[in-house]
């Protein structure tokens, strides 16, 4: 699964529904992707946060992009603490998103990593996180094929993908392999927003903001479907 920074609850589902998750950092940088953005609530609007990052070839892998010298992790966190101050369960997420932002890391890949690895903590999750170039393939395979390559190097019987991405993969490809595919779709989740209507699918923050952790955590694991 490709890297993205304080995703949204269905990234965390499928991290929970598997053994091993495998985390690409052997793939390229999306300029339009959500690799290093997301959104959040933002005076009853969702808004995009973002890394910003150095100047770099469309070529780089996300390993080889780095932030930008002028990154101010303080900045960001005053502007999470300035939209969800108000939030009933602000007090609990804070350090979190604390610990998070305050990572000294400055390497895009391993500021995502870090992120994902004290998020899924944070959320008690144990699965093994593993990444993608540490794998023993051969990494020039792209797509199904390297998806597949690293099955058969894991022993995987079975792997789980995003649902979106039943327009990428074939059962019967996972079959001659003798692993069966399977997808995970996230159930609708609403819960209020500080009076707002409600806004929907925002970055995994806003969930922890708005609800007791114990309750995403149920979510996290439960309200899905395996397809």
């Amino acid at each position: 699964m490709q890297p993205y920074f304080l995703p949204y609850i269905g990234y965390f589902q499928l991290v929970a529904a598997v053994d091993v998750f495998v985390v690409y950092d052997n793939i390229k940088y999306t300029k339009k992707g959500w690799i290093n953005r997301n959104r959040m609530l933002e005076n009853g609007q969702d808004a995009v946060f973002s890394l910003p990052l150095k100047s770099g070839s469309d070529m780089l892998d996300v390993r080889e992009r780095e932030l930008a010298a002028d990154f101010r992790p303080d900045k960001l966190l005053a502007r999470f603490a300035g939209s969800y101050r108000r939030a009933p369960q602000f007090a609990r997420t804070l350090p979190l998103l604390e610990s998070v932002l305050s990572c000294p890391e400055r390497n895009l890949f391993g500021y995502l990593h870090q992120a994902l690895v004290r998020t899924c903590a944070h959320l008690g999750l144990p699965t093994e996180i593993r990444v993608s170039s540490a794998v023993e393939i051969d990494h020039d395979l792209k797509a199904q094929d390297k998806v597949l390559a690293i099955c058969r190097a894991l022993d995987a019987q079975t792997y789980v993908n995003a649902v979106g991405g039943q327009e990428l993969y074939t059962r019967e490809a996972f079959a001659a392999h003798g692993i069966d595919l399977r997808f995970i779709q996230s159930r609708p989740l609403a819960y209020p927003q500080l009076g707002d209507p409600f806004v929907p699918w925002l970055s995994i923050v806003d969930v922890l903001m708005f609800n007791p952790l114990e309750s995403v955590q149920h979510w996290v694991r439960a309200h899905h479907d395996l397809i």
